[in-house]
């Protein structure tokens, strides 16, 4: 059985002139699709979710990828959220308005405790997206807040943040996990180990605390991630289940296996090629949305001969991404000939495209000096649709000359060797998290994220980067538009990345599971799931 959600929402957070997200103590958040007077399900239980790996980090200022971001998202809040609709709905915020071009006010909810008691306040709102901020923290999501150059406290429930120019997409920005509130006890640990050397988002492994649905239990590295319902939930939305374990199981098919024999609910990935499995079976239910993540191969440009350009250019000619799609994902997904998927704010049709020509690619490596192609080694984590996605592309470079190394790690040590420039060709992906294409452009090519924060092809291009800083502070609507365009046609002509594909996402549930749904990103909606038992 399959579930399909076919709507792909996006905000035009450019047209907005003045944001207020609604004021009322009693507004649903996270667009609940549940009715308080309807007829109740019975709730309770273990909720089991099997994840592809360890989530990098239970400090959401620490990690930026699926597993940390969905399991971070039910144990922290933020000011505001984004719900099914990617419509900005309030959160610990009662109430954020834009009260001068460059002012946004928060009026914070009173009677808010942190999961270690600790009440919220604007102090505590002031302590987190100042840490974010920090570069002493290194936060390697604290590009979602570059443009923030102050957070002061009005009164003990108002907070205003003042950002350097008008920008639009600041309550996008405000609802990632990068936005979350942590408890100031947690903040002082983390600075105390700061100063001791260490690093400041371990604590946060130990005992992380914040003010979600789920609170922590405990971690097991390489296991699981336990959580239990928060009973002092400020929502009137609570959690419908007692406890959820996150189980640690990187093989697809042992996921798979898992879903069918109920020792899972929810399966956090599953490969196209499975799908047909999981729909035959009466007692699974394939979960699929469009999504915003655009799967790359990347090239690092500091190294040769991937700091030619023509080098470049010929790698991403000779990938033929139509057949990619219908052999990796069964068809499932598009082809992209862009970074920035169909539906977000500042996708542009008609921009500059680089297209499959195997003699032009030949072309451009005999004019950069390689007539006989090249010897390369390609990184990747062990995810099988990564796998074959490699295995895939190997043969197709082969075509003109390129022999592929295949150089395969777990996904932890993949994703620190990408941000370290480890590597020479690589395969990832990027999700335009917040529906922006600030997020899914300023993050992975402006010079000032190379790293860990985004920029892991570590082009620094300054026509690229002025582009990137005058689409960002632009509010003309359509001049910004204009400008991600200048973007998408200057990085065609640069081509740091071979754009790949938009896949799905695509998870599965028992199909006793209700409730469930999944962001654009990837990350999952827990608050509402029930097990119907």
């Amino acid at each position: 059985m399959k579930r399909i959600s076919t709507k792909f929402f996006f905000i035009m957070l450019a047209l907005v002139v003045g944001f207020v997200a609604a004021c009322s103590n009693d507004s649903t958040n996270e667009g609940s699709n549940t009715d308080n007077e309807s007829t109740p399900t019975i709730g309770g239980g273990n909720l089991n979710i099997g994840v592809v790996s360890d989530p990098v980090s239970l400090d959401p200022h620490g990690a930026n990828e699926t597993v940390a971001n969905t399991i971070n998202a039910t144990i922290y809040d933020r000011l505001v959220y984004m719900d099914q609709n990617s419509e900005i709905q309030p959160g610990l915020a009662e109430s954020l308005e834009q009260i001068e071009d460059t002012v946004w006010e928060a009026k914070i909810r009173e009677g808010v405790t942190f999961h270690d008691g600790t009440e919220l306040n604007a102090e505590a709102v002031k302590l987190s997206l100042d840490r974010v901020r920090d570069p002493e923290v290194a936060a390697p999501v604290a590009f979602l807040f570059g443009m923030v150059t102050d957070v002061r406290v009005v009164d003990e429930f108002t907070v205003h943040i003042e950002t350097e120019f008008p920008f639009a997409p600041l309550p996008a920005h405000l609802a990632h996990t990068a936005g979350s509130i942590i408890s100031p006890q947690l903040i002082e640990q983390s600075y105390e180990d700061l100063a001791n050397g260490e690093n400041p988002f371990a604590a946060a492994n130990e005992q992380p605390s914040g003010t979600g649905y789920f609170k922590f239990e405990s971690q097991q590295p390489g296991n699981s991630v336990s959580l239990s319902k928060n009973e002092d939930y400020w929502h009137e939305e609570q959690a419908k289940v007692d406890t959820v374990t996150f189980k640690v199981i990187p093989e697809s098919l042992t996921r798979i296996a898992e879903l069918e024999t109920g020792e899972i609910d929810i399966n956090f990935t599953v490969s196209p090629s499975d799908v047909s499995r999981v729909e035959s079976n009466p007692d699974t239910i394939v979960e699929q949305v469009n999504s915003t993540r655009m799967v790359y191969l990347g090239f690092n440009t500091e190294v040769e001969p991937l700091n030619d350009v023509n080098v470049r250019r010929a790698l991403h000619m000779a990938v033929d991404k139509n057949a990619l799609v219908e052999g990796i994902l069964d068809g499932v997904g598009i082809p992209a000939d862009t970074p920035i998927a169909p539906g977000v704010y500042g996708y542009s049709e008609g921009v500059d495209t680089i297209e499959y020509d195997i003699e032009q690619a030949k072309e451009l490596l005999a004019e950069a000096g390689y007539p006989d192609g090249f010897d390369v080694t390609l990184l990747t984590d062990d995810e099988r649709e990564r796998q074959d996605l490699a295995v895939a592309l190997q043969s197709q470079l082969a075509e003109i000359g390129v022999n592929v190394n295949i150089d395969t790690y777990e996904f932890g040590t993949y994703i620190e060797r990408a941000g370290l420039g480890q590597m020479e060709i690589f395969l990832g992906s990027w999700g335009t998290v917040t529906i922006d294409a600030d997020y899914g452009l300023y993050a992975v090519f402006h010079s000032k994220n190379i790293g860990p924060p985004g920029n892991r092809s570590r082009i620094v291009n300054e026509d690229l980067d002025e582009l990137l800083d005058a689409a960002r502070q632009e509010i003309d609507p359509e001049t910004r538009i204009d400008l991600y365009a200048q973007v998408q046609n200057k990085l065609a002509e640069e081509s740091p990345y071979a754009y790949l594909y938009f896949p799905d996402n695509i998870s599965a549930v028992r199909s006793d599971v209700e409730g469930f749904w999944q962001y654009p990103s990837g990350y999952f909606f827990l608050r509402d799931v029930t097990l119907n038992r």
